[in-house]
């Protein structure tokens, strides 16, 4: 189709604003945006719509023209639904650039357009396996979600492909998702994350009880060094083994979820804000008042822009996570938590920057148990390397706004003893604060291993050098809670031979087990140990 059809009076009441001499461009496809810089999403032929959100001041309309110009967009279309009428500096520079600029009224949604380009465009393109992706692209832009979906569906039904879209937690975000098990799902995106880490060159092959699979990378930054938070399109079958026709189809479907993902991602930047916004309340204990404002202002928003579903009659319960990284890049980790915790609320808030994050969950969702969210984020452990690691606290519900400030330090208490354990990936619950392991993980590294090694190590270097077992007698007499006769049917062993080992533990550190204090203190260094 040409751009002169979208003026036709039949069609969507669009008006022409800028260089009318260009209206017999062909039109290839849409592309909806409200990125400052689209050019690296364009691939040439496409009718840009925005909504103008990237423009600030004048000066941003020279630039963003200038950058669809160059992506080979063959024309623009501005809607008046949000920021009013098209500002005259936006007409200046489509006419400087030989841009043709359509107005949209607010009464015509942008999905009518993609679907009035995509039925025109199709009939030229029906025969083409390919453009089966291409014709849908705007419909995915304009629909969100169930526009991948949409995809997916005409893909299984008119050429018997199962594809699914999935979180690098094994979320299923498009695709016939009973047809994947949860244990299909977790070794599918541990695949990929691996294979991203070690550097391999894509379709990353997957071979399950299930059958075999083909992992594409759908980033929405191709040139960010984390996959951590990246969707990964995942195809039944060996798309190494298919006819190119075939295997480009599944490159284009791959980039066609990487640019959804960024549609996704412009519709959350306003989110962010506030949720950045949220944080500072709490750091600098605003009031209340404010504070809940702002968390019922973002819940409204991912409502309305997101389809997240809508908040209870009286909701005024919260969750607050703190996170931390380490080996990952700057702002990596804010990204990851957000898509680990859409597993759990659609209307999470994820604030933070650098190597630290702090996400707020409303009620009902609040229910997030420490080892359900280390379940949910043990298949990043596949995408960290040696460096990697990921520490996250949470805490109590808070009942009110007005609790969250306690909340999020609470939640930082609970981060450190997470960090003080071992592993790529740790979680540490509210109910741990009320534990020993708080003051542990409270207390310096060289106090802790001074204080192991001035109780434990001549006990082990006398095991090493005898075989007499005398650490795990320990372990078990504390367990045991000094109890001779249940300590020696535990180990197996006469209560005499205990008595003896016991004994020894004793001569051998100086202290006394009958002794509470002494008790307390040998079972702390087992615990750090």
């Amino acid at each position: 189709m040409r751009v002169r059809d979208l003026l036709a009076p039949s069609a969507l009441g669009l008006r022409l604003l800028a260089a009318e001499d260009e209206l017999d461009r062909q039109v290839g496809g849409v592309m909806t945006t409200d990125l400052h810089d689209p050019g690296r999403y364009l691939h040439g032929g496409e009718l840009v719509l925005t909504g103008m959100l990237w423009r600030t001041a004048p000066e941003d309309s020279e630039r963003f023209v200038r950058t669809i110009v160059a992506g080979g967009a063959v024309a623009l279309a501005a809607g008046e639904a949000e920021v009013g009428p098209v500002p005259a500096d936006l007409i200046d520079a489509c006419r400087r650039h030989r841009m043709p600029l359509l107005a949209v009224p607010d009464h015509t949604a942008f999905g009518a357009v993609t679907e009035f380009v995509g039925r025109q465009v199709s009939a030229d393109r029906a025969a083409d396996l390919a453009a089966l992706v291409d014709r849908h692209r705007m419909l995915v832009s304009a629909a969100g979600g169930g526009g991948l979906d949409a995809v997916l569906d005409l893909l299984g039904g008119d050429l018997d492909l199962d594809c699914w879209v999935l979180t690098p937690t094994g979320r299923v975000i498009a695709g016939p998702a009973d047809r994947l098990s949860a244990e299909d799902r977790d070794q599918l995106a541990r695949t990929h994350l691996a294979a991203q880490r070690q550097r391999r060159r894509p379709p990353h092959r997957a071979r399950l009880i299930s059958g075999s699979y083909s992992l594409l990378p759908a980033a929405a930054d191709p040139a960010a060094d984390s996959p951590l938070a990246d969707w990964v399109l995942a195809v039944a079958g060996d798309v190494t083994e298919w006819t190119a026709k075939r295997q480009q189809l599944a490159e284009n479907l791959a980039r066609l979820v990487a640019a959804e993902r960024v549609r996704r991602d412009e519709g959350r930047r306003l989110r962010r804000r506030l949720a950045d916004e949220v944080l500072t309340l709490l750091q600098r204990d605003a009031d209340p008042a404010e504070i809940s404002r702002a968390l019922h202002a973002s819940s409204a928003m991912a409502v309305r822009y997101e389809g997240a579903s809508p908040a209870p009659a009286g909701e005024g319960t919260w969750l607050v996570l703190s996170a931390e990284s380490t080996g990952l890049p700057d702002g990596a980790l804010r990204s990851i938590m957000e898509e680990a915790l859409a597993d759990t609320s659609d209307r999470a808030l994820v604030a933070g920057s650098g190597s630290t994050a702090v996400g707020v969950l409303p009620a009902p969702d609040a229910q997030v148990p420490a080892e359900a969210l280390r379940e949910l984020l043990a298949p990043l452990e596949a995408g960290l390397g040696s460096e990697g690691r990921i520490t996250v606290g949470v805490c109590a519900p808070a009942a009110e706004a007005g609790g969250l400030r306690g909340a999020l330090e609470e939640s930082r208490h609970a981060r450190r003893i997470a960090a003080a354990r071992v592993g790529r990936v740790c979680v540490a619950g509210p109910e741990e604060l009320a534990s020993h392991v708080l003051l542990l993980a409270a207390v310096p590294d060289e106090v802790r291993r001074a204080f192991r090694s001035r109780l434990l190590d001549r006990v082990i270097a006398y095991d090493i050098e005898h075989q007499a077992d005398l650490v795990r007698t320990l372990e078990a007499f504390l367990r045991s809670d000094g109890s001779w006769t249940r300590c020696a049917a535990q180990l197996h062993v006469h209560v005499n031979t205990l008595r003896y080992r016991i004994g020894r533990i004793e001569e051998l550190t100086g202290r006394d087990l009958s002794r509470l204090e002494d008790r307390v203190d040998f079972y702390l260094a087992l615990e750090l140990a």
